[in-house]
């Protein structure tokens, strides 16, 4: 998938924007706090109907303005013809104080989950270092991410077992003791449900670990051996044996302490766990490896489109061999349209020195965006 032009108004710090896309590299150079970052954001708003860094939508809004709008003119170019498919208009307005209209050629979605999937992403940012140093939610969520932008399914069987989830734990915090009749509707629907989310997420991590692991070992020039592994209650046996064995001690607590809303990766440097014993930059190349094969996974699920790939000042921390190997990675082919930023003109000119692509850049300013005049 192709983003030819984007247009914002009051998104962020962004008043008003209208910006025509490279269909490679797409280079954005500011400051820090300028708005390069809320330019990523807006495109990920339009990937995943909400905005990657602000859980409250309203909080998107530019400051002391009423609304905010975002619409993406893109294109599918298929295979190697080069030809493209008819174009799609993804927009999405908001009005403080009111619900936002997310829709597709200007027809509004009925569920926003329906335009999961149409316009796959993949973003590297700072924040993503809480996958190694966060809780286990932060894995979790990446690969429920993943998982449901290929598979529908996926995030209805997981919202069904969330909602079991939520009644289970309301009958166990009740002060009177719960109907067990009930408590077995719920252990039932959750163990379905979560059997279900468990297959999928494994299947997934099993594909994805070797690619994760060709990726590290080039940023690393095999110097480290790391491991990723996914750790789950499913594994020891049947589900709804595994919920009901400790429902006592769930009632005493008074939530449920088993179940597929506990699963884990577990993820390893020396056979030691990384959050312990890595280093900042042995942090940030096993995120960006493990990116870049979210990536290839994501390509290689939807061979009719291909992924957009945002960097978000992703050379922090890293030394400069490190950040050499991952220029010659993203500057390939395999990647398709890439929007990057960077505070360091440095690292864009490298970039950009080492492909024969197209690309665009962009200065940001105090949410003011030009595109700067180059030569190709």
């Amino acid at each position: 998938m192709i983003l030819r032009r984007l247009s914002l108004i009051n998104y962020k710090n962004i008043p008003t924007a209208t910006l025509d896309f490279s269909p490679k590299m797409n280079c954005f150079i500011g400051h820090n706090g300028a708005g390069k970052t809320n330019v990523l954001d807006a495109i990920y708003f339009l990937s995943f109907c909400h905005s990657a860094l602000n859980p409250i939508d309203s909080q998107v809004i530019r400051h002391e303005q009423p609304y905010m709008m975002i619409e993406g003119e893109y294109t599918r170019i298929m295979g190697t013809t080069g030809e493209a498919e008819d174009r799609e208009v993804i927009s999405c307005g908001l009005k403080r104080g009111t619900k936002k209209h997310f829709k597709r050629n200007k027809k509004e979605y009925k569920r926003l989950s329906e335009h999961i999937g149409l316009i796959p992403l993949v973003v590297i940012a700072p924040a993503d270092t809480f996958l190694i140093e966060g809780n286990s939610e932060e894995r979790r969520k990446l690969m429920d991410m993943v998982i449901s932008q290929y598979d529908h399914t996926y995030i209805d069987a997981l919202n069904r077992y969330n909602k079991a989830l939520q009644q289970r734990n309301a009958l166990l915090k009740s002060e009177e003791e719960p109907d067990p009749e009930l408590m077995q509707i719920w252990e039932e629907q959750m163990a379905a449900e979560g059997e279900t989310v468990y297959q999928k997420r494994n299947a997934f991590v099993e594909q994805l670990i070797p690619v994760f692991l060709r990726f590290y070992q080039n940023i690393s020039e095999n110097k480290e051996e790391v491991s990723l592994n996914y750790i789950s209650h499913c594994q020891r046996g049947r589900l709804l044996d595994v919920i009901q064995r400790d429902r006592q001690r769930d009632r005493i607590m008074g939530f449920s302490l088993h179940g597929i809303h506990r699963d884990d990766l577990e993820i390893t440097l020396r056979g030691h766990q990384m959050k312990r014993e890595g280093s900042q930059g042995q942090h940030k190349t096993f995120v960006i490896a493990l990116k870049l094969a979210q990536f290839e996974f994501l390509k290689n699920t939807n061979p009719h489109t291909t992924p957009l790939l945002l960097l978000d000042d992703i050379f922090d921390k890293l030394d400069a061999r490190r950040v050499e190997k991952i220029v010659d990675i993203v500057a390939g082919h395999e990647f398709g349209q890439i929007f990057i930023t960077d505070t360091n003109r440095d690292h864009l000119d490298k970039i950009l020195s080492a492909g024969s692509h197209d690309y665009k850049i962009f200065e940001v300013e105090e949410g003011e965006i030009k595109e700067r005049e180059h030569h190709v």
